[in-house]
């Protein structure tokens, strides 16, 4: 029997058995997996390494989370294990990690004019956490097309940037670091190849204008992405007449700029007698306003965190804990989920009994999820800071910071993850994929495929709260 025939029997023999047994989000979470495991195998192989380095078991598989989860933290140091080709396959597995795995399967269905099923467009839909079937496809082919061309445009635009201020040695480098920036920004990874991250560009100002906008980029949403490029068609075709953009995007977009400049003006605020005391207010602006972009998914930095003070760092945790937009490269609890929450306490004050912005009613079975995704991330997150204060010999601040950290795939840490436990590196590990996944997500693992009404329910009746 020819081999690959054999193989794509077997595939569909698989696909066949999966879509009776799992739903969606369950074959979804299989892929992630399988896509982990894959990517500790290929961590293993000799060709990706430098000749002398030697890595556990424990630590390929906490790289292989991180690397499939975005998230950038690690338990040695990159540029010690690590060779070239090591490091362009890791650009390749977070770039896997970051955009989706249906979203580059589907991107190959497409350039092989294969034919895109119904059940791979409702996985389509639950990896990109959408609410409908239609135009999934549609939105793949736009938004890869998108963050595509911005790693590919500013990949050179760095290339010629680090050539012309001479940051590097030879081309080789300015081309291979131009274009990992670039593709890390946009991805949001975080991954230090250097052992310096981005700290000797820290008075680089228009490298980390352009860092932040690449970052905005990976985390404000695909969605929003597509939208915005609809909008942008729109108006060159019919100039005169209005564009609408759907709620969504309308409360990720706020909630996204108004996370991002009030996260500045308190890190400014908190830092403005400490850390930022004594630098120019340009300087002073541009350290605010990076570290409240990259604390919500990217994991850069531009000088050590232990320069800032305690409280400052537990705002890093929050902004961490929330991270980016739904349906982005980014984890946490998403951007749209605090902003629910905050138009429900609002209404409540207000006495009212809807949930309304922008001239729309939010559904209450979307307020509930929000409550059910923050209060239950909120107390995984406690639970994990109470299990790892036990069982770890770090400081308290440290473990937050970690704990939000890989939730919240950003990244960040005051360099304790080495020196964690086997246990303490599993927490972070599962921590990091059900950040990548989503909580929501992973509460509905554990829904069946089939489900059943009561068919009755019971009377109403009122509690004392508060």
């Amino acid at each position: 029997m020819n081999v690959n025939h054999f193989i794509r029997k077997k595939a569909r023999a698989f696909s066949r058995f999966s879509a009776k047994h799992f739903t969606s989000i369950q074959i979804i979470v299989i892929y992630y997996v399988i896509m982990t495991l894959l990517t500790m195998f290929l961590f293993s192989l000799p060709i990706f390494r430098k000749a002398d380095s030697h890595i556990s078991l424990m630590d390929l598989f906490f790289m292989a989370v991180s690397t499939v989860s975005v998230t950038g933290l690690t338990t040695f140091n990159i540029n010690d294990v690590f060779n070239e080709a090591g490091i362009i396959l890791l650009e390749v597995m977070f770039q896997i990690g970051g955009l989706g795995i249906m979203m580059i399967s589907t991107f190959f269905f497409m350039i092989s004019k294969r034919r895109i099923t119904l059940k791979q467009r409702q996985l389509i839909m639950t990896d990109m956490n959408q609410p409908k079937l239609s135009g999934v496809v549609k939105m793949i082919r736009i938004t890869l097309g998108i963050l595509v061309f911005f790693q590919l445009i500013f990949g050179v635009f760095f290339s010629i940037y680090f050539h012309i201020k001479d940051y590097y040695d030879n081309l080789f480098d300015t081309i291979f670091h131009g274009f990992y920036q670039s593709i890390s920004a946009v991805t949001n990874s975080g991954f230090d190849i250097t052992g310096n991250s981005i700290m000797p560009f820290a008075n680089d100002y228009l490298f980390l204008i352009v860092i932040m906008f690449l970052i905005f980029i990976g985390g404000i949403g695909f969605p929003v992405l597509m939208e915005c490029y609809e909008w942008f068609t729109f108006k060159k075709t019919k100039h005169n007449l209005p564009f609408r953009f759907s709620l969504f995007a309308k409360i990720a977009m706020w909630s996204f700029v108004i996370l991002f400049i009030g996260g500045a003006l308190a890190i400014y605020l908190l830092e403005k007698d400490h850390y930022l005391a004594g630098k120019s207010p340009l300087e002073q602006g541009i350290i605010s306003m990076f570290y409240s972009m990259t604390t919500r998914n990217a994991g850069l930095q531009i000088n050590p965190l232990g320069d800032f003070q305690i409280s400052t760092l537990l705002l890093f945790s929050c902004l961490m804990f929330i991270g980016c937009s739904p349906s982005s490269v980014g984890g946490g609890i998403r951007t749209t989920t605090i902003a629910i929450l905050f138009l429900s306490i609002i209404s409540f004050l207000k006495g009212e009994s809807n949930v309304n912005i922008f001239g729309r009613k939010i559904p209450d079975e979307d307020v509930r999820k929000s409550m059910v995704i923050f209060m239950l991330s909120l107390g995984m997150c406690f639970a994990s800071v109470l299990f790892l204060s036990a069982t770890e010999n770090h400081t308290l601040i440290s473990i937050i910071l970690e704990v939000a950290s890989a939730f919240g795939t950003t990244g960040l840490s005051l360099g304790i993850t080495p020196n964690l436990s086997t246990s303490g590196q599993l927490t972070i590990a599962l921590l990091m994929f059900i950040g990548r996944v989503g909580m929501l997500y992973t509460l509905m693992l554990f829904v069946p495929k089939e489900r059943r009404d009561s068919g009755y329910e019971y009377p109403t009746e009122k509690i004392i709260i508060g």
